[in-house]
C-alpha cells in the first residue's frame, strides 16, 4: 500500500534512474525506502529524529539525502534527462525567472556565542526578515522547475541570473544537443539592468523585463527611448509565483531547518523533481 507522500511505481520508474548510482563498499539501503523518508520528511518538516521507522534509521536517509542527488539533478544542474522528461511541452519554452525568500528556523541558525550570525557558506544571510535563504529559480510556461540556485537572503537577484540560465537545459526528443536557451524570458523589476538585456540580447533571448522607475526617468533625460514590454507576455509572470507556492506546500522548504546548504539544496532538488512527476 502507497502511503500519503509515498512515490507510487509509475513515478518510481521516472525517478529511480535519476538518482545517483550507489558506490562501492557496503550494500545500501532500499533506495526507494529511503526516497520515501525524504520526502515523508520533506512534506511535514519535522525533525530527522522523528522520521517513521518504516523509513529505517534515520541518520541512514538523512546521510543518504546529498549523494542521491549529486549528479543528475532533472534541470537543476547540467546533466542528462531521461525520455519521460524530454518535449513535455508542444509550445516554445518561456522561461520566468523569479527568487524566493525562505526564512531560517532556530535549527538552521545555530546555537553558541555565534548564534544569530550569517553564514554566507550555508546560504544563509541576514536581510530585511532576519536570516534568510534565497532560492533563484527559473520555471517553464507550465509552471515545472527547470533550474535554480540557492544563496544566502542578502544575497542581490541579478547575480544569480545567468547561473541560473547557465544551468538550463533541455533534451529534445530526436538527436542534437538539448536545448539552453528559451524563447523569451519573463522577469520583474529586479532583474531590469542594462548587463542582464545585454546577456539576453546576446543570446537572441526576447526579454519582458519591465523597466524600473530610475532607469525610465533616465532614458528621458538622455533623450533615449525606453525599452519595449510584451504586456501580453508579461502578465503571465505569475507563473514561476504558483511555482513557488507548488514548492511552498513542502513545509521543509517554507521554513529551512536544515543547517547545511547541501542538505538544503538537496531538498529542493528533490522537490523540483516532484513536480515533474507524472
Amino acid at each position: 500500500m502507497v502511503r500519503r507522500h509515498e512515490l507510487t511505481d509509475e513515478s518510481w520508474a521516472v525517478i529511480g534512474p535519476l538518482l545517483a548510482p550507489s558506490r562501492m563498499g557496503r550494500p545500501v539501503r532500499d533506495r526507494r525506502q529511503v526516497v520515501n523518508g525524504i520526502l515523508w520528511k520533506l512534506s511535514t518538516g519535522a525533525a530527522w529524529r522523528d522520521l517513521p521507522e518504516r523509513y529505517g534509521p534515520w541518520k541512514t536517509v538523512y546521510e543518504r539525502l546529498p549523494p542521491l542527488v549529486r549528479r543528475r539533478h532533472l534541470g537543476t544542474a547540467p546533466g542528462p534527462r531521461p525520455a519521460a522528461f524530454r518535449c513535455r511541452r508542444r509550445r516554445g519554452l518561456d522561461d520566468r525567472v523569479r527568487r524566493f525568500h525562505d526564512r531560517a528556523g532556530p535549527p538552521a541558525r545555530g546555537r553558541g556565542p555565534k548564534r544569530g550570525q550569517s553564514w554566507p557558506g550555508e546560504a544563509i544571510g541576514r536581510s530585511r526578515g532576519g536570516l534568510t535563504t534565497k532560492i533563484h529559480l527559473a520555471c517553464d510556461g507550465r509552471g515545472r522547475p527547470l533550474a535554480f540556485t540557492v544563496t544566502a537572503g542578502n544575497v542581490n537577484d541579478c547575480t544569480q541570473f545567468e547561473q541560473v540560465m547557465a544551468r538550463i537545459r533541455i533534451e529534445r526528443c530526436g538527436p542534437g544537443r538539448p536545448r539552453t536557451r528559451p524563447e523569451r524570458v519573463v522577469a520583474d523589476k529586479g532583474y531590469s539592468s542594462t548587463k542582464i538585456r545585454t546577456y539576453l540580447r546576446r543570446r537572441g533571448i526576447k526579454a519582458a523585463i519591465p523597466e524600473r522607475i530610475d532607469q525610465i526617468n533616465g532614458r528621458i533625460r538622455r533623450g533615449e527611448s525606453l525599452c519595449r514590454l510584451d504586456r501580453a507576455a508579461y502578465r503571465r509572470r505569475n507563473v514561476v509565483e504558483r511555482c513557488f507556492n507548488r514548492l511552498k506546500h513542502n513545509k521543509a522548504l517554507a521554513t529551512r531547518y536544515d543547517k547545511r546548504a547541501r542538505h538544503y539544496q538537496a531538498m529542493v532538488t528533490i522537490a523540483c523533481l516532484r513536480l515533474w512527476l507524472p
